[in-house]
């Protein structure tokens, strides 16, 4: 495991597209501190919403997953991953344990880009601040909610091994499945899926009626887990070639 470790490390390191989903990440970030800092009437108590939009970079988390696992498929790098080791969920683990810490990068990072943006335009704005528990809640889902969707990539690019296709399951999710299956299903269980939860846990403040943050934080990991548990199942039980 300490050698699959190791590899996963080397290669996020040495690849290109882990920097630029962390750039995209306070790109991210700092416009939508932004926006909110120009477009809001008072910015007095409105730094967790500020800090809300840490949460959202679990977008960027998710692709990065996705390509962890589903881009050795499409440059077929798999084939010599899976060799090198005696079982396939070694350097599958692997992949799940450093990606999630880069989702951690990745959150904790877009963290202190939300803090160092909102000093600058609370300063600008000559507003109070006013960090309070709910600021730092927020920022602690937030983190968490990248987190959780960095390992969730891992597990969809392990089953759905084409990266356009992986990729496309995912945001379609998020930008048309989800919402489709929230008008189906009610507003009561739509905030039990995985998107709903996540916005739960970061507190955006976009659900009417949102989990609270702790179940929120056990609705993701258990989809995480799941789709963990599919994803070895899976990898396991097919040709790779």
């Amino acid at each position: 495991m300490t050698a699959a470790l190791a590899v996963e490390v080397l290669r996020l390191r040495t690849v290109r597209y882990p920097w630029l989903f962390l750039l995209a990440a306070e790109l991210l970030v700092v416009a939508g501190v932004s926006g909110l800092a120009l477009t809001a009437d008072d910015l007095a108590g409105a730094l967790p919403k500020a800090f809300a939009h840490v949460g959202l970079v679990a977008i960027c988390s998710l692709v990065l997953g996705i390509l962890s696992v589903a881009g050795e498929f499409r440059h077929r790098t798999i084939t010599d991953t899976f060799l090198s080791f005696p079982h396939r969920t070694t350097p599958l683990l692997g992949k799940l344990a450093v990606t999630t810490l880069a989702g951690a990068v990745i959150g904790l990072v877009a963290a202190a880009t939300a803090v160092a943006a909102a000093v600058v335009w609370w300063q600008v704005q000559d507003a109070a601040w006013d960090w309070t528990s709910d600021a730092t809640l927020t920022l602690v889902g937030g983190v968490a909610w990248v987190m959780a969707f960095a390992a969730i990539g891992v597990a969809l690019g392990a089953v759905v091994r084409n990266v356009m296709a992986a990729i496309a399951v995912g945001l379609g999710w998020i930008a048309v499945v989800e919402g489709v299956l929230g008008e189906l299903v009610g507003s009561d269980a739509a905030r039990w899926l995985p998107f709903a939860a996540g916005e739960a846990l970061g507190r955006t403040g976009t659900i009417a009626d949102p989990l609270s943050q702790g179940v929120a934080a056990l609705v993701l990991a258990a989809y995480a887990g799941g789709l963990c548990l599919v994803a070895a199942f899976v990898t396991l039980g097919r040709d790779v070639t």
